[in-house]
């Protein structure tokens, strides 16, 4: 067993059964003309979690462990967006509009698509969820079972919303998590220091936090 200096306390975890998700890291959310922007946010508010989620992977790639990326995104006619979805927001555009990188979180358009500087390497698992958890209608519960994984450790965006729920998710699966704190981001930067707290709370009611140099240090230490 190796470990990261984490909080609530140290994180132990067995190399050869843990996992890299990296959560949503998609042009709709991090660039200019997607659905963030489109909700009224900044999105440069996301883009410090860029450089340490490429240190994450550049580390797990490696090693050769297991990487995986997900995407949300919806069928090209909507049938598993549900209406409380698709009618929720204010902005001026909502999902499956015609937007600057194509149609708003659908499958295939180029708003879709995972950051240049986080794209997936042939051979990583790639899951698109319908909903904010990673869990929910896909196929990831299989492939985290097929690879023998146990304990996660968690990049992405948004921390409050999809990273938060994946990692509820697998926690009520029995997974030990880890969030790594630099490699996710909000667009409201109390959302995400509360999400933090709220993870290690209570002796680590869902799971553990670390910076990104602890975990690297910790593969790079093997």
């Amino acid at each position: 067993m190796l470990t990261i200096p984490a909080l609530p306390y140290p994180f132990p975890f067995p190399l050869a059964r843990t996992a890299l998700i990296v959560i949503d890291m998609q042009r709709d959310f991090l660039e200019p003309g997607g659905f963030g922007e489109a909700l009224g946010n900044d999105v440069t508010q996301l883009r410090p979690s860029v450089a340490p989620t490429r240190a994450l992977l550049d580390a797990f790639r490696a090693r050769g462990l297991p990487v995986i990326h997900t995407k949300e995104v919806h069928r090209p006619d909507l049938s598993d967006c549900p209406p409380s979805k698709l009618n929720r927001g204010g902005g001026p555009l909502r999902i499956g509009d015609p937007g600057p990188m194509g149609r708003i979180l659908v499958a295939g358009e180029p708003g879709s698509d995972i950051i240049p500087e986080l794209a997936p390497l042939a051979g990583e698992i790639v899951i698109e969820k319908p909903g904010k958890g990673a869990f929910y209608a896909t196929p990831l519960a299989d492939a985290l079972a097929e690879l023998g994984t146990s304990h996660l450790i968690f990049a992405g965006v948004t921390t409050e919303v999809c990273v938060q729920t994946t990692m509820r998710e697998a926690n009520d699966r029995g997974f030990e998590c880890l969030l790594v704190e630099d490699a996710t981001d909000s667009y409201f930067p109390a959302f995400k220091a509360a999400t933090l707290a709220m993870i290690r709370a209570q002796g680590g009611i869902v799971g553990w936090t670390a910076p990104s140099a602890a975990v690297v240090a910790a593969l790079e230490g093997h």
